[in-house]
C-alpha cells in the first residue's frame, strides 16, 4: 500500500501544520485545564477547517475523505497538541437513525461546537450489560417524562444536549422497550454529580440523575423500541479505531519514552513498541477498507480489545519509566487501566467475539 499523501492531502497537512504552529500551545493537553476549554479546542479546529472534514456539508461538514481526519489526528499528536473532540459515535449515531429534521435541528450545532452534547447510555446497574438499564420514559401528552440514574457520563457538566437511552415499555423484552431521546441538559429535573478520578482529574465524568425531565416526543430518535439499533451504531463506532489518533499519541509517547533512556530499553518498553506498530498497522488497515466503503459489524470489539491492549502495555512502560515521581507519566498509567472498563469491558468484548465473529456456542 502506498501511505504518500496526494497533492491535495499535502496542501491540507502543511496548511494544519502552520495553524498548529500558531494555535496549538494556547490549549492544554489535560487535566481540569484541558476539560475547561475542550470547547473552545473544538471551535478553533472547526473554524480552521479541521474539524468534520469527512462529515456531510449538509450539516457543516467538508465531505473529504475518512483519510483527512487520520491527517488531523497525526499532525495534533505531532505538535503536542490536544486530541480531535470525540464526537462521530454521536454524528453516526443521530445520522443514520434520526430523522432529517432532527439531522438539520441538532448536527449542525455538534459538529462546529457551538452546541455541547454528552451520551447517556450507561448506568450503576447498566454498563456493559447497556440491556438492563432502568432509566424510563413515560409519555405524557406531548412529552416524555425521565426518571432514572446515568453515570460515566463525560462533559455532563459541560453539555447542553443529551443522547439519552430510557426504557419506554417495561413490558417488552430487555432489548425491544428501549427508545433513544435528545435531552436538554438545561432544565429543571437533571442534577449533575461530578466524579473525580485518581488520576487527578475531576471534571471528564458525572452522575446524572434525571427526576421528573421532560423531552418533547418529537426529539425521539427513530421509533419507539428502536433504541438498541441506535445504541449499536453508537457503541460499534466508539469501539472501532476508524482513525488514527490514539495510535499516533501512542507511539508518540513510545518514542519520547525511549530517547530518553541510556542504554538497553526495558522489556515494557520493547513491548510496547511492538503493540504500539501492531495497531498502527491494523488502523490502517481498518482505514483502507473504510475508503473502499467497507463496513464492520462486531469487528469493532476486536478493535476495542487491541487498542486496550496497547494504551495499558503503553501505560505499563510509562509507570516504568517514570515510576510515581512524574506526574504526566503516572496520568498515562492511571487512565489506561480505564481502558479495558470503559466503551465495554475486555471480557464482553471477548464474549462477542467469540459468539459473533467466531462462531462459538455459549
Amino acid at each position: 500500500m502506498d501511505f504518500r499523501d496526494s497533492p491535495e492531502e499535502a496542501a491540507f497537512r502543511a496548511r494544519l501544520q502552520d495553524w498548529l504552529a500558531e494555535n496549538a500551545k494556547k490549549f492544554p493537553t489535560s487535566g481540569d485545564e484541558y476539560w475547561a476549554k475542550a470547547g473552545e479546542w473544538h471551535r478553533a479546529l472547526y473554524a480552521g477547517g479541521f474539524f468534520g472534514t469527512s462529515w456531510p456539508k449538509a450539516y457543516g461538514g467538508q465531505e473529504l475523505p475518512a483519510v483527512y481526519d487520520v491527517i488531523v489526528d497525526e499532525e495534533l499528536a505531532r505538535a503536542g497538541a490536544p486530541a480531535r473532540p470525540s464526537l462521530g459515535y454521536l454524528v453516526i449515531g443521530l445520522g443514520r437513525h434520526g430523522s432529517e429534521e432532527l439531522r438539520q435541528r441538532f448536527l449542525p450545532g455538534m459538529i462546529n461546537g457551538t452546541e455541547r452534547w454528552c451520551q447517556g447510555f450507561s448506568e450503576p446497574g447498566a454498563g456493559s450489560d447497556l440491556a438492563s438499564l432502568s432509566t424510563t420514559a413515560t409519555l405524557e401528552g406531548d412529552h416524555y417524562v425521565l426518571n432514572g440514574h446515568k453515570i460515566w457520563t463525560s462533559y455532563s457538566d459541560e453539555a447542553d444536549w443529551c443522547l439519552v437511552l430510557a426504557r419506554t415499555d417495561p413490558s417488552a423484552p430487555r432489548h425491544k422497550g428501549i427508545s433513544g431521546f435528545i435531552v436538554s441538559m438545561h432544565q429543571a429535573g437533571i442534577e449533575q454529580r461530578p466524579l473525580p478520578m485518581m488520576s487527578g482529574v475531576t471534571k471528564e465524568f458525572g452522575q446524572v440523575l434525571f427526576d421528573g425531565a421532560t423531552v418533547p416526543a418529537d426529539q425521539m430518535v427513530g421509533g419507539p423500541g428502536e433504541g438498541w439499533k441506535l445504541a449499536m451504531t453508537v457503541v460499534g463506532h466508539e469501539r472501532e479505531p476508524s482513525t488514527l489518533g490514539f495510535t499516533a499519541r501512542y507511539g508518540k509517547t513510545v518514542r519520547n519514552l525511549a530517547a530518553g533512556i541510556d542504554g538497553p530499553p526495558p522489556e515494557s518498553l520493547r513491548w510496547a513498541a511492538v503493540q504500539t506498530e501492531m495497531l498502527r498497522l491494523h488502523v490502517r488497515r481498518r482505514l483502507s477498507e473504510q475508503l473502499d466503503e467497507v463496513s464492520h459489524g462486531p469487528d469493532g470489539s476486536l478493535d476495542k480489545l487491541l487498542m486496550t491492549w496497547v494504551e495499558q502495555s503503553v501505560g505499563h512502560a510509562s509507570l516504568a519509566a517514570g515510576g510515581t515521581r512524574d506526574p504526566e507519566l503516572l496520568g498515562t498509567y492511571l487512565y489506561s487501566r480505564a481502558q479495558s472498563v470503559m466503551g465495554g469491558t475486555s471480557q464482553i468484548q471477548k464474549n462477542i467475539i467469540a459468539s459473533r465473529i467466531i462462531g462459538l456456542e455459549a
